[in-house]
């Protein structure tokens, strides 16, 4: 594989979860929009995120053999496509019930685009030969400010809900279509028997892992808007604002979180972002005013960004010859916890407050500190050559 190729794979995966990021950006940010629009309390909003990730569940479950067989790039260039699709429909929905239809949909399309994009990264990683996941998953970041952006400046502009997921909808769909010439081709060899066997047991303890941290991360995006709308009293368009913060402190942190992971090592690191996270959280829940509770959603992004990325890089390097099947594993389980994250959420703010409900936030980062220690402390990595010559594997220090 020449280096040319590798690093438009690179900057094709990059721009692919950018787009993800800004299409979801896009979506929570207007969640009070679309809570206005249908007259839904906190419980309703969780019920229609929990439709979301059920869809994304179901289809990233179903569908892992058949990327495990076909690989990564044939999913995203049907998936990313049609997530665009699906973001326009539910912004289109002209009833709760037809949104809750349409909502499925853009989980179950977005759930492919996810372990796809994610299998692509986990490719163009091995070949590498050194972690730069985290540097993929900052395109998501940079992705989900954009659509925090979008979704603050088109509440102050005084466009719907629906305006604005459309908007979003058809600046996506091209890109993802052009972007489908850039994946590298990760199909299994037919020997391998990705997406039949059982994997072992250390994927599922890795996936327990990435539940909690979705679970966590999912519970701050998805809730810092309504919580500083309803909870603060801050407007639409400041409340709009939280996402975006949230992600760019993301950002910052994944553009040094490989060289982090470098140096401490995987568990050391883990461990620091479970603690600062349950720090960071804990001055949102107990902030008096909308600017304490914004430097809370930022220290909480900054800590918790290298989390998910570690999660789905160990879960593609730790079975040689089917990390497809892993990831894809590992992104299901992950997504359970995204799902039942918000759901917890609406519940406790229906029945007690929203500063009740995000204080689950501090428990799991810091179940995460102290689950640190059970990820592998060693990991192979699969480096492809320049010449395509056979792969040489090489241990890499976690």
């Amino acid at each position: 594989m020449t280096s040319r190729v590798l690093v438009r794979a690179r900057l094709g995966t990059v721009l692919t979860f950018a787009l993800a990021g800004m299409l979801c950006g896009v979506w929570v940010s207007r969640t009070p929009a679309l809570a206005d629009k249908f007259g839904m309390r906190e419980g309703d909003v969780g019920m229609a995120i929990l439709v979301w990730g059920i869809g994304a569940i179901i289809a990233m479950q179903g569908l892992r053999g058949v990327m495990a067989r076909l690989g990564s790039t044939a999913v995203l260039r049907v998936a990313a496509p049609l997530t665009a699709v699906s973001v326009a429909l539910v912004g289109l929905a002209p009833t709760r019930p037809l949104l809750f239809v349409a909502v499925a949909l853009f989980g179950m399309t977005f759930g492919l685009t996810d372990i796809g994009m994610n299998a692509q990264g986990s490719a163009v990683e091995r070949s590498y030969g050194r972690p730069v996941m985290n540097s993929m998953h900052a395109g998501w970041c940079a992705g989900g400010i954009s659509g925090g952006l979008i979704g603050s400046f088109s509440a102050s502009a005084g466009l719907s809900f629906g305006e604005t997921l459309v908007g979003g909808a058809i600046i996506a769909l091209p890109l993802t279509i052009v972007l489908g010439r850039t994946y590298i081709d990760d199909r299994a060899p037919a020997s391998s028997g990705q997406g039949r066997a059982r994997l072992p047991l250390v994927v599922y303890l890795i996936g327990a892992l990435a539940f909690v941290a979705f679970m966590m991360e999912g519970t701050i995006a998805d809730w810092s808007g309504l919580f500083l709308n309803r909870e603060l009293g801050a407007t639409q368009a400041v409340a709009a604002l939280a996402y975006p913060l949230f992600e760019a402190a993301m950002l910052g942190g994944r553009l040094v979180g490989d060289r982090v992971r470098a140096r401490l090592g995987t568990r050391r690191m883990l461990t620091y972002a479970g603690l600062g996270t349950a720090a960071a959280v804990s001055i949102v829940v107990l902030a008096p005013a909308t600017p304490f509770a914004l430097v809370g959603f930022g220290l909480a992004g900054l800590m918790v960004c290298t989390v998910v990325p570690t999660t789905i890089s160990v879960a593609g390097s730790v079975v040689p010859g089917r990390s497809a099947s892993a990831v894809g594993q590992v992104g299901a389980m992950g997504y359970g916890g995204l799902v039942l994250g918000p759901v917890v959420i609406g519940f406790l703010a229906d029945a007690a407050s929203l500063r009740v409900g995000l204080g689950l936030a501090v428990v799991l980062a810091l179940l995460i500190a102290a689950s640190a220690r059970f990820v592998p402390a060693r990991r192979f990595m699969v480096v492809a050559t320049e010449r395509d010559v056979e792969p040489e594997k090489v241990r890499l220090a976690a």
